[in-house]
């Protein structure tokens, strides 16, 4: 069983101290969460421990011996692993070949694929993945890619592995497996860092807890003695009273905003719904049931084979992104890092990318309008940490949502489709988001939500519609509206209970 130790550990990006002198020490064989809000610098604990970011102070022990990981690859050697809150897979490489990347069976210098097919195989089996090895990764959903990323953990045999929020995109029975799959490893000695905003799963899984706030270390105590609000009153520095704002159903007669009639698209069949002004519709399933293809689809992203979508002055949209725009539409995808940001880019840059146009003269962008228009809706986003010049990539996951977000007040949409909204976002900037959708709806914006998070989609949501295989097989709303029916729906099965979509 490795022991792991962190003494005094200290970083600094900028002006930004992203973790202040923390000392904490992880017990051999056991599963310590690691929870606070974005920015409190828990992905930067967990990327120092694996190698990623070196430390500016203190030191890190395994097994008592002072360990200054070079490099991932250097980590590995001494068997620390990683899953990275956001899937970093080589694109045009398959499943097997990604989750053995540098340790093929080989001979006389050539991969060996039959075996490296066999090793994959029995992996998978092992771990409970229904996960093709020879699908190419640029062709994985975001779910999928997770799972090839904890497979390639797990074929390192790694004696201690850095889990940064690995359930963030997994559904219900999927992270079910993998609770299971953290229990068995620890079980057998295997030593879990587990950061995640989720604190059920935390309370649920973890042996140990330690709470950040602003990068320094606020308590370290045994997950039996925390609960969710003890939690997040640490984290946040006051009680947070209520989870979601109060729902205020839009006027009886408010017009239709958006209609979708047939539609027909990759992963999405005969597909009709309406959306009025103020509302709030949430979208429900399964991962793979077609909730980010329609919402791709009506955005323009994916390209409609059949059917029609209209705004409320007749115009079609879905034709394409730049159209879509234009007429009003705004998305906020699935993943803000393949689909959203420019992670080099600045995060001014990031947020006027959609209005260039506008800010431009003779092709050329007026850079002084370009931080004018920028910075006062990334204030009013509440975008926090490193300064707007710098790279959108420096900020915690919770910031660069908000940077999405900006990007879409910034054309002043009527419309809004957003995916998995608050993926890999704390609990105190989900209440932020929260927030912001109902204030947009009550100003009038029609939004379609879709979220893996059946709490979230029933406190947020006017009605509900649940996919199944691409095809709307329910609508709820009011009382209607329980995890039970919708899962039911999900599942065309009764006795779903329990298992959430």
């Amino acid at each position: 069983m490795a022991h792991l130790e962190l003494q005094g550990v200290s970083k600094q990006f900028g002006g930004v101290r992203a973790l202040d002198d923390v000392s904490l020490a992880v017990a051999g064989g056991t599963v310590h969460a690691i929870v606070g809000e974005n920015g409190a610098g828990k992905s930067t604990l967990g990327r120092i421990v694996a190698g990623v970011l070196s430390a500016d102070g203190g030191r890190v022990l395994l097994d008592g011996a002072p360990a200054s990981f070079r490099s991932p690859r250097y980590a590995l050697e001494h068997g620390v692993a990683a899953i990275a809150q956001e899937p970093s897979l080589v694109p045009e490489l398959t499943v097997a070949e990604n989750v053995y990347l540098g340790s093929e069976p080989r001979r006389l210098g050539f991969i060996r694929r039959r075996r490296l097919r066999r090793a994959y195989a029995e992996l998978a089996k092992r771990a409970g993945f229904d996960l093709p090895g020879q699908a190419r990764a640029a062709t994985l959903r975001t779910a999928e890619q997770q799972k090839a990323e904890i497979l390639r953990a797990l074929s390192r045999d790694a004696r201690i592995i850095v889990m940064d929020e690995p359930s963030a995109a997994l559904s219900a029975p999927e992270t079910a497996q993998l609770h299971e799959i953290i229990r068995t490893l620890a079980g057998h000695g295997t030593t879990i860092l587990l950061i995640s905003h989720f604190l059920r799963e935390v309370l649920d899984l973890a042996d140990t807890v330690t709470v950040l706030r602003d990068g320094k270390l606020v308590r370290t105590a045994p997950a039996s003695e925390e609960t969710e609000a003890s939690l997040v009153e640490a984290m946040l520095g006051r009680p947070l009273t209520t989870t979601f704002p109060e729902k205020r159903p839009p006027d009886a007669d408010a017009p239709l905003a958006l209609s979708v009639r047939d539609l027909v698209a990759p992963g999405v069949a005969d597909v009709s719904f309406d959306v009025r002004e103020g509302e709030i519709v949430g979208i429900a399933g399964l991962v793979g049931a077609g909730r980010s293809e329609l919402a791709r689809a009506v955005f323009g992203a994916n390209r409609m084979k059949a059917g029609e979508t209209r705004l409320a002055s007749g115009r079609a949209v879905g034709k394409s992104p730049r159209r879509s725009l234009d007429s009003g539409v705004a998305m906020i995808p699935e993943s803000r890092k393949d689909q959203g940001l420019i992670f080099g880019r600045s995060v001014i840059e990031n947020v006027t990318l959609a209005e260039l146009a506008e800010l431009s003269t003779l092709g050329v962008v007026r850079r002084r309008a370009e931080r004018r228009s920028a910075t006062g809706i990334l204030d009013r986003c509440d975008v926090r940490g490193a300064s707007y010049s710098a790279p959108v990539g420096a900020l915690s996951g919770g910031n660069q949502q908000k940077v999405l977000f900006a990007r879409m007040l910034l054309g002043e949409p009527r419309v809004l489709l957003a995916d998995e909204p608050t993926r890999g976002v704390d609990v105190g900037a989900k209440r932020a988001i929260y927030e912001l959708l109902v204030s947009l709806a009550e100003s009038g914006m029609a939004i379609v939500l879709i979220s893996s998070e059946l709490e979230e989609i029933i406190g947020l949501a006017h009605r509900v519609l649940v996919m199944r295989a691409g095809r709307l097989v329910a609508e709820l709303e009011g009382d209607a509206m329980t995890e039970a029916a919708i899962l039911a729906a999900a599942f065309a099965d009764r006795s779903a209970g329990g298992v959430a979509a």
